[in-house]
């Protein structure tokens, strides 16, 4: 950004402000842009871009908004300079440059290149590097449909609609190349190559780098491959994955960024460390084994999934027909290529694993939990057949959530600090129990209105309202506590002492599971005993999951453990006050030996750690368990109200919440963990190596 403003007019400063996405977690910017046209705003799924294209320009002659205009400006351009941040006293002095691969990012509602928690957690991961000033660069695709766009249909049968963007839309800008035309990246495909454009949008400091086939120089064919997240056939979603990790890693090399250690995030850009391996052999004259023990120093992995489906594998000919000219061009033959994808490299007939590539290519690897490190232990220890299961060099580092992004403005307020930038002081103390539930009122009555709203439902502003909202996978048991429908009916309708149910969330596309958990719980909301006590609400996104996780009293979480990875819709909901029913899966389980070891209360464990049942007898018990908990713990504590008509056991549950939550499941922590543990390890792997 350049350091001009004296001669700027308020409409420049204001695009100024829009092209750096710093909007998306700066309450202050975002309600600027709100401000100059509500209902246009919301219109346009808070794009300030897209608002300033439409805007009436008389609304720019206000003063309050010229003065404010500069304010912020002034502000953003402290942000992107300001040499005080964390990183500056804790990280090494020569600012070893780090480059982040994911596949999806969740940053804001507008930017539509994320699916659910994985996007969101690497948009949150951006978000905390610039707060902290931590040296990244990211790469990831820029999806011209994205995710598709959820519409339920009679029955509740999920149906979804692609739309295409208008990139001039969005906070990007196209990359040029040193000769200030804009930069190609050829990328290998069998017989050919095709040609990659380069977006870049500012997060903060942090530059997000997303990569775009859309080009009339390829085929109609490959133009396609960056249409939709997640579409398409296996075909294509190896050759979307060849796209983000080699053309992501010539991507920086054209643009010569050169990152001393490159990050994983989960298994879809794993092709970047065989490009590395490449790069290696080519430009230091490294023998094949040598040059993979140089890459893995380099390389950091982050695994996400115990669930099967969620690695992706590729079919031996599938691989043999996209790689024999990479083998070649390498210098190695096409078997030892295949084999580092697989558990057993002889083995031909074994499909090529992704996790098994980056296992193989990164020295530091991480579970994203706890108990989700010891899972991943078990699952990959047939790679490390001499280790004993503890020794399996798969660590952990516990997800977080950027606060600034989800805690509400009015109860970031009561917190005793600043949430902008630096997150929350765990010194601080917890917020004022009355004033926290005035806000929660406030709150819950906002997203009941939003409800109403979205879908006609007219829920209830002052009764117990429980939220399920997440991806809508088979294992997240999404239709649990509908199991028996008559103990629901009775809990949901007590006259003296009401609840309400409110769902969201997506099915993939070819989860037949996940859409008939979807009709379930429509078909449910429709019946008279259920009507405006049950409703699904469709096109979860980031702003509905932010109303959510702000406005509901309980946060219903009950995967089948451990098959949930981390989790991170209960912090959000956490560090509002929001009290979690949870599973004792994933970050619950160790938030609930925080707050045992705080002597707080923040919630309900369900289950209490069973993995051991089989599923259907498994499912029955915690069903069980879960009515116990909210018809003897949950409900009378929600309606057990003083003389002044507040629910003073509940409103300290809430403040518990923030107290213990709020400070650890953050992603300032979690990054700091990324660069004090794997991130310097990497470096002074790479010192020592020479």
């Amino acid at each position: 950004m350049e350091h001009r403003q004296v001669d700027m007019t308020v409409q420049e400063q204001l695009e100024d402000l829009a092209r750096n996405l710093r909007w998306a977690w700066h309450t202050p910017t975002r309600n600027l842009f709100r401000d100059l046209d509500p209902a246009l705003w919301d219109r346009l799924g808070h794009n300030p871009v897209a608002l300033l294209r439409r805007l009436d320009t008389a609304r720019l002659e206000d003063p309050d908004v010229a003065r404010r205009a500069a304010a912020l400006l002034t502000d953003l351009r402290t942000h992107l300079t300001a040499g005080d941040r964390w990183y500056d006293g804790n990280g090494p002095t020569d600012r070893p440059l780090t480059a982040y691969f994911s596949a999806e990012f969740g940053i804001t509602e507008c930017l539509r290149i994320y699916a659910g928690g994985l996007g969101v957690l690497a948009g949150d991961h951006l978000k905390s590097a610039t707060d902290l000033g931590v040296p990244l660069v990211a790469m990831g695709i820029l999806y011209r449909e994205g995710y598709f766009q959820q519409v339920l249909g009679s029955g509740g049968k999920q149906t979804e609609r692609f739309e295409p963007a208008d990139f001039d839309d969005l906070p990007l800008r196209e990359v040029e190349g040193p000769e200030g035309v804009p930069l190609r990246v050829a990328a290998p495909f069998p017989g050919r190559h095709v040609l990659l454009r380069v977006w870049r949008a500012d997060v903060g400091r942090v530059p997000l780098f997303l990569l775009d086939a859309d080009l009339p120089e390829n085929r109609a064919e490959d133009r396609a491959l960056t249409a939709r997240l997640y579409g398409g056939d296996e075909e294509t979603r190896l050759s979307q994955e060849l796209i983000l990790g080699i053309g992501g890693y010539r991507a920086l090399r054209e643009m010569g960024i050169r990152p001393r250690s490159y990050h994983m995030n989960e298994g879809h850009s794993a092709f970047l460390g065989l490009d590395l391996v490449w790069d290696l052999m080519e430009n230091e004259s490294l023998e094949l084994d040598a040059a993979i023990e140089a890459a893995r120093h380099r390389c950091v992995f982050t695994t996400h999934t115990p669930v099967p489906a969620g690695h992706d594998r590729f079919a031996p000919d599938l691989m043999e027909l996209y790689f024999t000219g990479v083998s070649r061009s390498m210098g190695i033959p096409l078997d030892t290529l295949l084999g580092l994808g697989r558990q057993d490299p002889d083995d031909e007939d074994e499909p090529f694993n992704m996790t098994v590539l980056a296992l193989r290519l990164a020295e530091q690897v991480n579970g994203v939990s706890r108990l989700h490190g010891a899972v991943s232990r078990e699952m990959w220890q047939p790679l490390w057949l001499d280790h004993e299961m503890d020794d399996v060099p798969i660590d952990f580092i516990t997800n977080g959530v950027h606060l600034p992004s989800w805690v509400g403005e009015r109860v970031g307020a009561l917190y005793g600090v600043e949430p902008v930038d630096v997150g929350v002081d765990p010194r601080a103390p917890a917020p004022e129990p009355e004033a926290l539930w005035r806000v929660h009122e406030e709150l819950r009555g906002d997203l009941v209105e939003r409800i109403r709203e979205r879908t006609g439902v007219r829920l209830a502003p002052d009764v117990l309202t429980i939220a399920f909202a997440r991806r809508f996978a088979t294992y997240k048991r999404a239709t649990l506590i509908l199991g028996d429908v008559e103990r629901l009916e009775a809990l949901l309708n007590d006259r003296d002492r009401p609840v309400q149910l409110v769902f969201s969330g997506k099915a993939h596309p070819r989860d037949q599971g996940g859409k008939a958990l979807i009709r379930q719980i429509a078909e449910l909301s429709g019946t008279p005993a259920f009507r405006d006590r049950v409703v699904f609400v469709p096109g979860y996104d980031i702003d509905l999951a932010r109303r959510l996780v702000q406005g509901a009293d309980v946060w219903l979480n009950n995967p089948r453990r451990p098959l949930e990875a981390s989790g991170t819709s209960g912090m959000k909901a956490a560090a509002n006050g929001v009290l979690n029913v949870s599973i004792l899966d994933g970050w619950w389980d160790e938030a609930w030996e925080l707050a045992e070891a705080a002597g707080a209360a923040i919630g309900w464990a369900v289950g209490h750690g069973r993995e051991a049942l089989e599923e259907e007898e498994g499912d029955r018990a915690d069903h069980r368990d879960l009515f116990r908990i909210l018809e003897d713990h949950v409900v009378p504590a929600f309606y057990e109200r003083d003389a002044a008509g507040l629910p003073r056991r509940w409103m300290a549950m809430m403040a518990d919440a923030i107290r213990v939550v709020a400070p650890f499941f953050n992603t300032n922590r979690m990054v700091r963990e990324y660069v004090e543990r794997y991130m310097a390890a990497a470096d002074q792997a790479m010192s020592a190596a020479g």
